[in-house]
């Protein structure tokens, strides 16, 4: 049994995975959360001091949900978000659509130079420079 401090409320609780948050912690910021989608959804044009102060939520946590991928806003916001690459205008998370797709590319290319590389060095190792093995 793995116990844990929640680091919210400072509860024990049985950590099985992810952050260190307890199970009524955990429904408590989804609850947040839908307060604070439901009120960006009502009021597009809501700075993020305003949704603070109607949702109470700190800044931090609408900044995690953004990071994630959860939180978009809309293109009237006066919440302006950029890529942490090349400085673009988003409307959620940490890079724009043209970055993301660079960088996952830059990972397949990667990926496969590897692999290419791994099946060049299988293919030119002799085979009778193996492990031997002696009759006794």
């Amino acid at each position: 049994m793995n116990l844990r401090n929640c680091s919210r409320c400072g509860k024990m609780f049985n950590y099985v995975q992810g952050p260190n948050i307890c199970d009524q912690c955990k429904k408590a910021i989804e609850e947040e959360f839908q307060n604070v989608k439901k009120y960006i959804m009502e009021n597009p044009c809501a700075g993020i001091p305003e949704i603070i102060k109607e949702c109470n939520v700190t800044q931090k946590q609408i900044q995690q949900w953004v990071r994630e991928e959860r939180l978009e806003f809309s293109k009237d916001s006066p919440i302006k978000l950029t890529c942490e690459k090349c400085g673009a205008t988003i409307l959620t998370g940490r890079f724009c659509s043209n970055c993301k797709e660079k960088m996952a590319d830059n990972l397949s290319d990667t990926v496969a130079k590897k692999k290419s590389l791994m099946q060049q060095i299988a293919a030119k190792s002799d085979p009778k420079s193996g492990m031997r093995f002696l009759d006794v």
